[in-house]
């Protein structure tokens, strides 16, 4: 049996990281490789809660071109994130992972409202818990939500997993040769040097709670494993 570093964690996923190579929407191969790299740490017996953005249904950009108020656009991307979590709930069950969506925005015909007592019993009964549309309130992101909901479950850390970036650097590498990347950070660095890894809602959030937060490449396979398993990979932000 491998060692395990965290054992209950929020693993929070972009929108953008389902729809892959087709910018938007999902990518059925994509979603699948996911939701395969997630089964992988099930069946090491760690407890996972999930957060999925809803970037690749709904950016805020679109209502602000329309001129919509921004609570308005906001509860559209809500419903993108619901839209992910049910067809990632789908995938995992299709691989024997059994999994519940608890929504902040009630829909009790497909999905759990959100209660926190039993997300929990969810966790500890072996289900893997997907949480939806944010935190139920326009003006927050799902950063936001990953760290609310990782502070009210007890997390053991938040596992933030991005497409295509191997980590948290002083600038965005994908454009700027000279980006650095940063092995180890604490929130308060995030803060002071502007990083742009999550908002400052959400760094704040976790700081005050003390959650280790491991952003890594979501694009290697096994990157999730090495992470819950203790292996140096990304970058880890925590508090000394």
């Amino acid at each position: 049996m491998a060692n395990i570093k965290y054992n209950r964690i929020i693993l929070k996923l972009s929108g953008e990281a389902l729809a892959g190579d087709r910018g938007n929407g999902i990518n059925p191969p994509v979603i699948k490789d996911v939701a395969q790299e997630i089964k992988n740490i099930y069946d090491l017996g760690i407890q996972i809660g999930i957060i999925v953005g809803g970037g690749n249904m709904w950016r805020g950009e679109a209502g602000a071109e329309m001129g919509m108020e921004r609570a308005q656009a906001d509860y559209i991307g809500m419903l993108g994130t619901i839209m992910n979590s049910l067809a990632l709930q789908d995938i995992l069950e299709s691989l024997g992972v059994p999994t519940r969506v608890q929504t902040s925005i009630e829909m009790r015909q497909i999905a759990e409202p959100y209660i926190r007592r039993k997300a929990v019993r969810h966790l500890e009964k072996g289900r893997v818990v997907i949480f939806a549309g944010g935190t139920g309130n326009p003006y927050f992101s799902t950063d936001t939500a990953a760290a609310l909901r990782a502070a009210e479950i007890g997390a053991d850390a938040i596992l933030m997993a991005k497409n295509g970036v191997d980590g948290i650097y002083s600038a965005d590498p994908r454009t700027n040769e000279d980006a650095v990347k940063y092995d180890k950070l604490t929130y308060m660095d995030i803060l002071n040097k502007g990083l742009k890894v999550m908002d400052s809602t959400a760094s704040s959030l976790s700081m005050d709670n003390k959650i280790p937060l491991v952003v890594f490449n979501l694009n290697e396979a096994g990157n999730i494993k090495k992470v819950v398993t203790g292996d140096t990979i990304g970058t880890t932000v925590e508090e000394k």
